[in-house]
């Protein structure tokens, strides 16, 4: 599969070249002056071309500043806290700002870039002290980097941790949330010094047999062998990690646009009329978005079938089975760690009910450490992007991290 998809990419390499190269003669403000149409219709056939190609490295941030909350604004540097073979640990220093809550903001690893995210870390920055888990493309990580699975990855989340120290808050969104809820599980009953102070779950899988999704009834419909056998492929010799075993993100990527594939092919065609329209504030929204959309990642394939067998096949977590390095996860060890879990109402991939499930496994804390936030007439993504997100959803996990504090 990723050798025949690596072969496809190299033989219309010398079409893209051409396409990048002709395109500042057509964008020449003199050519488009001249009222030469087809020139026109060329350049902007290039910009959709150039937009639909999938890439494999992670977009810019591009947040350069934050206007807080009090109206104050500050420049925002990026800083590397620390690197591992799989992840970096990013830091946005708000320059000049004064001491504020730490928040880990623990991103998917599900086919996308962290910066998928941008939205939640912007809005998040004009009250905290931000830091993001900024996972590598596998694809990227040499084989002698060892293994990746949910333990790992639930490792570098307490790791992370400890690095910012004490105090810190814990923002999670979508499949991650079952890690984190793992990690501060652990480290509660550990009595970590650098437990978090908060955690915020949203749109979290913590128990899929709660309104099952599409996605959830995908899941389930297959042995884990058959996702092992059809979905599981080698890295290119090409690429740093060549050799190791991968769920390919253009496989996630082919799934997702395959289910809204009018929608798709209806924005491509609009950014091509918008751009011979020069409409270009409204081509320029479609190119941000697939910008970020066409940027994938592939995901390790322990972590991977893990992820689908233990979060989406057996249930482990709700079902008290989870194990983490051949210890059992305990969510009731959680006693001093306030718990929020945000749901969207129209969420279908994330049903209502399945992240509130959180609560009931966290069964220790007393009931003003607990708080569950329903976001009328959002889906998925409006949970932690958007209008809505950052004039509704986000005011409740301010409030909480600030209460914890």
């Amino acid at each position: 599969m990723y050798p025949a998809y690596q072969a496809h990419t190299d033989l219309l390499w010398p079409l893209r070249a051409v396409t990048r190269w002709s395109l500042p003669f057509l964008q020449e403000p003199s050519v488009a002056a001249s009222g030469w149409l087809p020139a026109r219709h060329m350049a902007a056939a290039g910009q959709v071309f150039e937009l639909a190609q999938v890439t494999h490295k992670r977009p810019p941030w591009r947040i350069a500043d934050v206007v807080a909350t009090g109206g104050e604004c500050w420049p925002v540097t990026e800083e590397t806290v620390l690197t591992t073979p799989f992840a970096t640990l990013l830091r946005f220093r708000r320059e000049g700002a004064p001491a504020a809550p730490k928040v880990l903001v623990v991103a998917p690893m599900s086919g996308h870039f962290a910066t998928l995210l941008r939205d939640s870390v912007r809005t998040l920055l004009q009250d905290h002290d931000v830091y993001v888990t900024d996972w590598h493309n596998v694809r990227d990580v040499p084989m002698s980097a060892g293994r990746f699975g949910l333990d790992e990855y639930t490792q570098h989340l307490i790791d992370f941790l400890a690095i910012m120290g004490p105090g810190a808050n814990v923002v999670a969104v979508c499949q991650p949330c079952v890690s984190a809820l793992a990690a501060v599980a652990v480290m509660a009953e550990d009595d970590h010094p650098a437990t978090p102070a908060s955690l915020t779950l949203m749109a979290g899988p913590i128990d899929c047999r709660v309104n099952p999704t599409a996605v959830n009834e995908l899941a389930t419909s297959k042995p884990i062998e058959w996702f092992r056998k059809n979905l599981i492929s080698n890295v290119p010799w090409q690429h740093g990690g060549a050799g190791r075993r991968v769920y390919p993100g253009f496989v996630q990527l082919s799934a997702f646009m395959s289910m809204n594939k009018d929608r798709h092919t209806n924005a491509f065609k609009d950014y091509y009329k918008h751009i011979v329209a020069d409409e270009f504030d409204k081509a320029e929204v479609t190119r941000l978005f697939y910008e970020e959309y066409m940027a994938v990642a592939d995901l390790a394939a322990d972590f991977y079938l893990e992820t689908v067998e233990s979060v989406f096949q057996t249930y482990d977590l709700p079902r008290g089975e989870m194990m983490f390095k051949g210890r059992r996860v305990d969510p009731a060890a959680i006693r001093r760690t306030a718990l929020l879990t945000v749901e969207g109402e129209r969420d279908d991939i994330c049903a209502v009910g399945q992240t509130l499930a959180a609560q009931d496994l966290a069964s220790s804390l007393k009931m003003y450490l607990r708080t569950h936030y329903i976001q009328p007439n959002v889906g998925h993504y409006g949970v932690f992007s958007g209008r809505r997100w950052q004039h509704q959803v986000y005011p409740m996990v301010r409030r909480v991290i600030q209460v914890s504090q």
